[in-house]
């Protein structure tokens, strides 16, 4: 009998607890899911018969050996900070493991050792990335096997509110983990625009914004999403004089967070003076940034009223995820939306080709959201085809291959994540 061992139940954990319950009653396999938090633990777990729940604290080298000895396949949801504990417990005891996560320089260092031993890690398996890989992936091999060069190409990632459940002047809802909401963007980022290198600071990186048209819905603001110029050689486009990775929000959202930025209200370094006392002397910072045109979106915050900093928070970025995780929750019944979009530019027979390929994915409630669909259904299913002997890799990998990204993508499609795509 074959297990798997989840560790992480936060808001991106519904639905892919849901998809390994069932592969694992259809194969007769075991599921353990492993978090610090019992209430998360709990609320992701309580309904679904069959689940082993163990509270886990990851850092206990002990409790996280246990569950890790006991797994033919771990998957960390965990912050991507805590992934190398994991990480090196899964060497230690020969185990695959998967993660949305980036692989940092940590995990990279374990390569060789995970060649000579056999054993499969597979990072950057959720929604971005992940997905963005495996669709761009797609495109690009069936265009470079075509003969086409590709000169351009643009992707385009964002987690929004639903339409119908878009009620408040950002157009935004917290949908995944608000640290990072709060945090986005904070490395600055760095791309290729026209053959020329374009490296852009945090301070400036909510200003440093286009708009790509996701059809039927309109237009989006994008800003650029850390370093592209690192995956200019992972997808083999050394032809193109443009590349970048973005991220999506819409318009009133970067014209409103590019003052919080400038404010210093995301930093999180510098501790709050004990002489701050209430949110109108927390956001005076801000005060020179707001316009009539703009002020209605720091008043739904809440950010000048008279009541007092939140108990604990001691720098701006802790007590302003207090504030969007109160004022961005998502009420029961709403729901989220995951948008992407690819635009590449490339030439073919002497002819320039312009290529768009979007995803739309609703969530279906506050709960099963399109993120935790999104995030955790790429994880689930390379899962599933590891465990049936269907993805015979070894080494640290990332989906950018078509023994990966082919049966990924063609399950997920069933599961109604597919692609529109025109060409011009």
């Amino acid at each position: 009998m074959k297990s798997i061992v989840v560790f992480g139940a936060g808001k991106s954990a519904s639905c892919l607890i849901d998809y390994l319950t069932k592969i694992c009653r259809e194969n007769e396999w075991t599921l353990t899911i492993g978090d610090a938090n019992e209430d998360a633990l709990l609320k992701r777990t309580v309904k679904i018969p069959g689940i082993h729940r163990v509270q886990v604290d990851v850092e206990n080298a002990e409790e996280r050996n246990a569950l890790i000895q006991k797994a033919d396949l771990v998957i960390s949801l965990l912050p991507p900070s805590l992934h190398i504990l994991i990480a090196r417990d899964c060497l230690a005891n020969a185990r695959n493991l998967l993660t949305a996560s980036y692989v940092d320089d940590e995990i990279r260092k374990l390569t060789g050792r995970l060649e000579e031993n056999k054993i499969f890690f597979l990072c950057e398996m959720g929604l971005d990335p992940g997905i963005d890989h495996m669709s761009a992936m797609q495109i690009i091999h069936r265009i470079q096997a075509s003969g086409g060069k590709i000169t351009v190409f643009r992707s385009h990632t964002g987690g929004l509110v639903a339409p119908e459940s878009d009620d408040n002047p950002w157009h935004y809802k917290i949908s995944w983990n608000p640290a990072n909401v709060v945090k986005a963007g904070s490395g600055g980022a760095i791309f290729l625009e026209s053959g020329e290198i374009k490296k852009v600071s945090y301070k400036n990186l909510f200003e440093t914004t286009g708009l790509a048209e996701i059809k039927p819905l309109g237009n989006y603001a994008w800003y650029p999403n850390r370093d592209s110029l690192a995956y200019i050689p992972v997808y083999g486009l050394e032809s193109a004089h443009s590349f970048i990775r973005t991220t999506l929000r819409h318009p009133a959202f970067c014209a409103g967070w590019k003052n919080m930025v400038r404010a210093g209200l995301t930093d999180d370094e510098i501790p709050i003076s004990s002489a701050v006392k209430t949110m109108s002397e927390w956001s005076k910072p801000l005060l020179p940034f707001v316009e009539d045109s703009n002020k209605h979106l720091y008043d739904q915050l809440g950010l000048f009223e008279n009541q007092s900093l939140p108990s604990g928070a001691r720098t701006s970025a802790k007590i302003l995820q207090v504030v969007l995780e109160n004022k961005w929750k998502m009420k029961e019944t709403d729901k989220d939306m995951i948008l992407m979009l690819h635009e590449i530019e490339y030439t073919l027979d002497n002819q320039k080709h312009f290529l768009k390929s979007s995803l739309i994915v609703q969530g279906e409630n506050a709960v099963r959201t399109a993120m935790a669909k999104t995030v955790g259904l790429p994880l689930g299913i390379a899962a599933k085809l590891i465990l049936e002997n269907k993805m015979p890799l070894t080494g640290l990998h990332i989906p950018i291959i078509r023994e990966i990204y082919e049966p990924v993508l063609k399950e997920l499609a069933k599961e109604g994540i597919r692609f529109r795509e025109e060409i011009n």
